[in-house]
């Protein structure tokens, strides 16, 4: 275990750059390498005859467990240290990969992660995440469904409170709140750096995963505090019942909000459900259903540069890309495919643990079979 003392707060991180006031008045703990790589990947220009293709390759920027997660939690966990949290209780799916981040590096910090997840549709990656979590000792508990969770939720705030003598850190499904959204707002004055530093010219269009919406609306949200004229392309991969529209603008502007009230220098910002750029039509049949358009993605970007994609979520995002591609949308334009997933081999950590360790109630997800589109091999 990595204790406390070996995160410490940096003030090398670029939005603080380019917004020196909030330095001092956001809470900050670094956790990742930053900022992450970006390839040109000529490969996939080629397979797609597009003239400008980009990958930020968000799933490297740890050696330990990497994916978007980490930038939100940087400022998550941060304002947990500042509060003197002894724990922290998050929400999700089985597999969720926030809910697997979150445990990683709150007991990197000496924190309890206690994750109330909710029932879907079993994969490789399910059973890979929930070995991982359990290795990193997760207090996990499991739900038919989000009323359930709801039912139990407050009783576990009540239970983690009599245990650690202190109100858990609450915090929402993928880290989406004004804190987390805050990780991409400074990802989006990264890549704003790097453009200036010619790594890479300025995109007309990001594509990126639109799950619990904090990474989209971070993006959207730096980019227009840096005026720069950047369609961010959201791909939805969860049911607007989960994140709507009028939900999403809510976020954006509660969280401008929050940052101008850090520092004036940072301007107050507002937009609509209609400055929304999402594709809701590569989802299939809902949040973690694989689709045949999102299997042909993962097996060409493996083929072609053996980066791994995962089928619930990044999988049908470069699907979208393909899809503008082979319509001519995208012609003449700079891409850039925003990398997400976790690239990190968690192998190390699940190899020997048997499932039957973990509560009963996630026994089902190793004892039955995967969805028919989900080939392990492009989802390591």
């Amino acid at each position: 275990m990595v204790g406390k003392s070996t995160y410490e707060h940096r003030s090398n991180i670029q939005l603080f750059k380019n917004f020196p006031e909030l330095e001092k008045n956001i809470p900050h703990i670094s956790l990742g390498n930053f900022p992450s790589p970006i390839q040109r990947i000529q490969a996939l220009e080629e397979a797609l005859l597009l003239d400008s293709l980009y990958i930020k390759r968000d799933d490297q920027c740890s050696t330990l467990y990497s994916s978007n997660k980490l930038r939100k939690l940087e400022f998550i966990l941060g304002e947990a240290l500042k509060e003197k949290r002894n724990n922290v209780l998050t929400v999700g799916f089985a597999g969720s990969n926030h809910s697997l981040a979150t445990t990683i590096y709150a007991k990197q910090l000496g924190l309890q992660c206690t994750s109330l997840l909710m029932s879907q549709a079993n994969a490789h990656y399910v059973r890979k995440n929930l070995l991982a979590s359990h290795f990193f000792h997760a207090d996990l508990h499991h739900y038919k469904n989000i009323f359930h969770l709801s039912l139990d939720y407050l009783c576990q705030v009540i239970k983690a409170r009599i245990q650690h003598g202190r109100f858990p850190k609450q915090i929402p499904a993928g880290g989406s709140c004004p804190q987390g959204v805050l990780g991409y707002v400074n990802a989006a004055c990264e890549l704003h750096e790097q453009i200036q530093q010619g790594i890479i010219p300025k995109p007309d269009a990001i594509y990126v995963t639109l799950g619990s919406t904090g990474t989209m609306l971070g993006l959207m949200l730096g980019f227009r505090a840096l005026n720069m004229d950047i369609r961010v392309v959201g791909v939805r991969a969860v049911g607007k019942f989960l994140a709507p529209e009028r939900n999403m603008a809510s976020l954006f502007n509660k969280t401008s909000r929050y940052i101008h009230a850090k520092s004036s220098q940072f301007p107050r910002l507002t937009i609509t459900r209609n400055d929304l750029n999402i594709r809701n039509d590569c989802i299939g049949k809902g949040y973690a259903d694989f689709t045949e358009e999102g299997l042909r993605a993962s097996k060409l970007v493996y083929q072609k540069c053996g980066i791994v994609l995962n089928g619930c979520y990044t999988a049908k995002t470069f699907s979208a890309i393909i899809d503008d591609a082979e319509k001519r949308r995208l012609k003449g334009k700079v891409v850039l495919f925003w990398n997400t997933y976790n690239s990190c081999d968690l192998t190390k950590f699940t190899e020997e643990i048997d499932y039957t360790t973990l509560p009963k109630e996630f026994h089902h997800y190793f004892e039955e079979e995967v969805q028919p589109l989900d080939l392990a091999e492009y989802d390591k």
